[in-house]
C-alpha cells in the first residue's frame, strides 16, 4: 500500500473511531486512535524523506529536517512544516513515551490537527479524503 493511502485509510478510521465514542474514556478505543494517528504521521515521514531524497534536498538528520529541507525548496509551507513537526513530536510521545501522553492533546488532534497531515499532502500534490 503506498503512504498516501496508508494517511487516507488511517485518518479515516481515526475519525470513525472518535465519531463512534468522542470520550477518551476507554483505553482500547484509545489505543485505536493512537494507533491510527501514529500510522498516519509515520507515513507522512516516510513521504517527505522520500521527496527530499528523489528531489536531492540534502540529507536530513532527523524526520523534522525532512520538513524544513521541503519548506528551505518551497515545496511545503512553514504553517505546514511547523505542524508537521508538532505531528512528529506527538508520533515521538506515543512511540517512546506512551504514559506521559495527555488526553487533552490526543482530543486536539483527533478533532482538528490531523487535518495538518491532510495539507501536507495537499501541498505536495496527494489529495486525500477524510470523512468529517
Amino acid at each position: 500500500m503506498n503512504k498516501s493511502a496508508i494517511i487516507e485509510r488511517s485518518l479515516r478510521r481515526m475519525r470513525e473511531e472518535y465519531n463512534a465514542n468522542p470520550q477518551l474514556d476507554n483505553f482500547t478505543h484509545i489505543d485505536a486512535l493512537i494507533l491510527n494517528l501514529e500510522r498516519a504521521c509515520q507515513a507522512a515521514i516516510d513521504l517527505a524523506q522520500h521527496l527530499v531524497a528523489i528531489k536531492h534536498l540534502g540529507m536530513p538528520q532527523n524526520s523534522a529536517e525532512s520538513f524544513h529541507l521541503l519548506e528551505n525548496s518551497g515545496i511545503i509551507s512553514s504553517a505546514s512544516t511547523k505542524s508537521m513537526i508538532a505531528m512528529t513530536g506527538f508520533r515521538n510521545i506515543v512511540i517512546h513515551e506512551y504514559q506521559k501522553l495527555d488526553m487533552g492533546i490526543l482530543k486536539q488532534i483527533v478533532e482538528e490537527e490531523y487535518k495538518s497531515l491532510i495539507l501536507f499532502c495537499k501541498e505536495i500534490g496527494i489529495e486525500i479524503l477524510v470523512n468529517e
